[in-house]
This record gives structure tokens, sequence and C-alpha cells, in this order.
């Protein structure tokens, strides 16, 4: 539309910047609904409640269930060696154990040939195994892809960035690097 008097044209102007704010609003309620996660979680287990708190806060839409993670990870085909108290499915892929936020978000962004996520047992300092029961105690953990054929690699270390950057060190945290376990090992077991 073509404004015809320069009073007509800040007018347009005025009336693009107010209502610019309302777009972006809607395009990240739209993401937001694209968030969608059901959870199963495990008979009277708490970190799965303290987990979903933490996905509601970063976006997720949940659909909890009480009980149910065993048969939800075998109906998504995760296999029990990742397993942990509670199972989600979210965009078509498993998300076993307390994955966090940001790394479902990238799954569903990148959309790998995978059946998905997992953190296997429940690490101290995961998303929902962080309170203070737990003593601020921080275990280190792998975020695991989990390809069809059962195999897995590392997607994501959370821990590494934190502690390349008190060390001055450099392991590549990619899911197509090579990782040394012995060293991967001593460099979280020695004193910073």
């Amino acid at each position: 539309m073509k404004a015809s008097t320069p009073k007509q044209a800040r007018r347009a102007v005025a009336s693009a910047l107010v209502l610019a704010p309302v777009g972006v609003t809607s395009l990240r309620l739209r993401a937001a609904d694209n968030a969608r996660i059901e959870v199963w979680t495990g008979p009277s287990c708490s970190c799965c409640h303290d987990w979903i708190k933490h996905l509601e806060t970063n976006g997720f839409d949940v659909m909890t269930h009480d009980g149910g993670n065993s048969d939800a990870r075998s109906r998504l085909r995760m296999a029990i060696n990742f397993g942990s108290c509670h199972t989600g499915e979210a965009g078509g892929y498993a998300i076993e154990g307390h994955v966090p936020a940001r790394e479902i978000t990238r799954l569903l962004e990148e959309r790998p040939d995978a059946i998905g996520l997992a953190v296997p047992a429940m690490p101290r300092g995961s998303p929902g195994m962080e309170g203070p029961v737990y003593g601020g105690v921080r275990d280190p953990y792998d975020v695991l892809l989990v390809r069809r054929d059962g195999s897995a690699t590392v997607y994501v270390n959370p821990s590494l960035p934190a502690l390349n950057a008190l060390r001055g060190t450099s392991f590549d945290p990619r899911p197509s690097a090579r990782i040394d376990r012995d060293a991967l090992n001593t460099y979280y077991t020695s004193p910073v």
C-alpha cells in the first residue's frame, strides 16, 4: 500500500513499528505450540516432576502420565540400557531421562534419523536432579543420540564447556568427535 502524503507515510511507519512486536510474539507462541512432549513417569518419582517443570519453564507444552514409563520406553524402541525414571515422546522421538530442554529443541530442529535422546540413569545436576536434596553435587553426564540400530553417540556433554573453561583445555563436544574415555575420566575426576 502506497502512502500518498507524508502524514500517511508517517502513520504507516508508526503502525508497522507498533505492530511488529505483536508479530514476533505470535511467532514465539507458534514455536511454543510446536514444542509438545508427552511424558510417562516412574512410580512415585519426584525428580520426574522437577524435570517436567524444567521443560515447562523452557516453553514446552507437557502432557503427563503418572506411571507407564517402561511401556512407553518399549513402544518407542528405547533400549533399557539407556533407561531412566521417565520416558517422553516429542515430535516422534523418544526422550529418555533427564535430557535438557535445549537439547530436545535442538533435536526437533535438526531432525536426525534416530530413535531419540537419552540421559541414562539419574545423574545429579541434570535438569530435575539439581535441587537442594542432592547437596549441590553435579555428576558429569552425556546426552546420547540413540540411533535406529540401537547404537548411540554423544549428542552433547553439558559438563564439557564449564570444565574446558575452568581448566583452559578443550575436549570437542560435537557428536562426531572421537572421545578418549580414559582421558575424559581423568578430566572429570582430577581436581580443578
